[in-house]
């Protein structure tokens, strides 16, 4: 279980599989656990880094404060750290943000970027439903009512057709040990409410591949397509999956990611 020690984060990461690096950034509310149903799929062909971002898992302290610029600074240290002159990045939602970010910050590191569920459009909705979520919590403190707000944000409709499945990943994400506190997520959700946009790339320096999810509840794939084309990415829109597409097609994400990366590793 290692840590790095940053001058105002202590960044807890994990490690597994072989081959030429790949980091996997997760989005909000998440840690490096959400990449789960992707990991045994890329660990036969890519040493994977998995970081837990500031405010969620293991990484402290918890209200270390929190921008694209210091999630990407702290992506690009670990990278030093682990002696990885250059990498292979994918991130997930605000994840590909921190992907995007770190592709201005230290383009020559980056050797290609996958993004997935993500958008570089402003949006004022997105906050207002994160808001949502952490009064819900705050209000209901020992219910999983937040949780059943936020799963239909995340999941495509074939997901809650089974009733026993749904309740199963409830009582999981209840019982994670690491589960991101109330403080933390309500943290998070502030630092979400004032993005600076303006430190992604207007054009990228490196091969990209934007994942788009068919019925993302959270973005507009038609217009995030539109936006990420013409910073130079290439969109793939995954059908019948919502915004967590890698937990509702791990097998076709994780076909798409090793398509890609195998190209440039």
């Amino acid at each position: 279980m290692p840590d790095l020690s940053l001058p105002d984060v202590t960044l807890h990461y994990e490690t597994c599989g072989e081959g030429p690096p790949l980091v996997l950034i997760p989005g909000m509310f998440s840690d490096s656990a959400s990449w789960a149903p992707l990991v045994p799929h890329l660990t036969p062909h890519f040493s994977l880094i998995l970081p837990d971002p500031r405010g969620a898992g293991r990484t402290r302290p918890t209200q270390a404060p929190v921008s694209l610029a210091s999630l990407a600074s702290d992506i690009a240290a670990l990278l030093e750290a682990l002696g990885h002159p250059r990498a292979c990045v994918a991130g997930h939602s605000l994840g590909g943000l921190v992907a995007l970010a770190l592709a201005d910050l230290v383009p020559d590191r980056v050797v290609a970027l996958a993004t997935l569920g993500s958008t570089p459009l402003p949006s004022a909705r997105i906050p207002a439903q994160f808001d949502a979520l952490c009064a819900v919590r705050a209000a209901e403190p020992e219910s999983d009512l937040w949780l059943r707000a936020l799963f239909p944000l995340l999941f495509h409709d074939g997901f809650f057709r089974d009733g026993a499945a749904v309740d199963a990943a409830m009582a999981a994400s209840l019982a994670y040990p690491h589960a991101q506190g109330l403080r933390a997520m309500q943290h998070q959700a502030e630092a979400l409410r004032r993005l600076d946009l303006d430190v992604l790339p207007q054009r990228l320096a490196m091969p990209t591949l934007a994942l788009l999810a068919e019925e993302d509840a959270l973005i507009a794939p038609g217009p995030a397509a539109q936006a990420l084309n013409d910073m130079g990415a290439e969109p793939v829109l995954i059908q019948n999956a919502g915004h967590a597409m890698h937990w509702d097609r791990p097998e076709e994400v994780a076909s798409h990611l090793l398509g890609f990366f195998q190209r440039f590793s």
